[in-house]
């Protein structure tokens, strides 16, 4: 018997339990860290750097980890945790994402769209997933029985054509600027005169859950890590978007969605030729 589906695939009841519970703690671990981000932001802080100034990592980054690890090795000992900031701990059977603030920059500037990503994967699949917003007070959620944001039923509707849909999307940034320079800007340029609207908000995951809702149209990111994602696009897909992985400057295809480097996501029912078409070219080239 079964009660529910992923991707067109049956999903079976006790599959569905296991991550309906899983939702729980993602939702529970995300905020777990609400309340000390929210004092936190627009307050006096030191910056630290990983790669290079545009790298930017803060103790509250650390701090809010520590928590959610914390949390989910409570409600579930069989875990084991890859986080932006702390790398990978434990070897259970769950394996979660973590990235306790999508967006640094941003929180570090007083700008308010970060968030909490928390995913939990069983099997390679990821199966529950929270984004917090901590600001708005916005959790997006998912598992494998539907999407949700705040408790009501997420239905994503995006825009029909690119001529009426806002686009949100960080490249080419400092990087991929330097990497193909005027290539990169006739891409962008493209894709500005393409679509409605074009923002730069600088949160991966907050960027995608704002497409799960329909706030936004369509996402594209070509830099991307697993805690960054992993969440963010189990939250498109059962909303009824779109999430299709890129291998951005990887040899191989990777098995998992999660591992590619690059996305393109889309709300319910848009089709968007131009967008596509320069995302294939951007993974080609990389």
């Amino acid at each position: 018997m079964t009660s529910a589906s992923i991707d067109g695939r049956a999903v079976g009841a006790e599959a569905l339990v296991q991550s309906q519970r899983l939702r729980g703690i993602a939702e529970g671990a995300a905020r777990s860290v609400q309340k000390q981000l929210r004092a936190a932001f627009r307050g006096e802080m030191s910056v630290d750097h990983k790669r290079d100034a545009r790298d930017v990592v803060t103790v509250h980054d650390k701090q809010a980890e520590k928590t959610i690890s914390a949390y989910i090795f409570e409600h579930e000992p069989d875990s084991r945790l890859l986080g932006e900031e702390g790398g990978a701990v434990g070897d259970g059977s769950v394996a979660w994402f973590v990235d306790p603030i999508d967006g640094t920059s941003n929180f570090v500037d007083g700008i308010a769209f970060w968030c909490v990503s928390v995913a939990a994967a069983v099997e390679g699949e990821v199966v529950a997933a929270a984004i917090l917003d901590p600001m708005a007070d916005d959790l997006f959620s998912a598992d494998l029985g539907g999407a949700w944001l705040n408790g009501e039923v997420l239905r994503s509707v995006a825009a029909p054509t690119e001529a009426e849909a806002t686009l949100i999307t960080g490249y080419p940034n400092a990087r991929q600027l330097s990497a193909h320079g005027g290539v990169a800007l006739t891409d962008f340029a493209e894709l500005v005169l393409a679509f409605r609207a074009l923002r730069r908000p600088g949160s991966a995951a907050l960027t995608l859950a704002h497409v799960a809702a329909g706030w936004a149209d369509a996402a594209a990111g070509f830099n991307v890590n697993p805690w960054d994602i992993s969440a963010a696009e189990l939250i498109v897909t059962q909303a009824g978007g779109t999430y299709l992985p890129l291998a951005v400057g990887q040899r191989e295809r990777p098995e998992h969605s999660y591992d590619h480097r690059g996305y393109v996501a889309i709300a319910g029912g848009g089709s968007y030729p131009t967008l596509m078409s320069i995302a294939r070219d951007i993974a080609a080239r990389s």
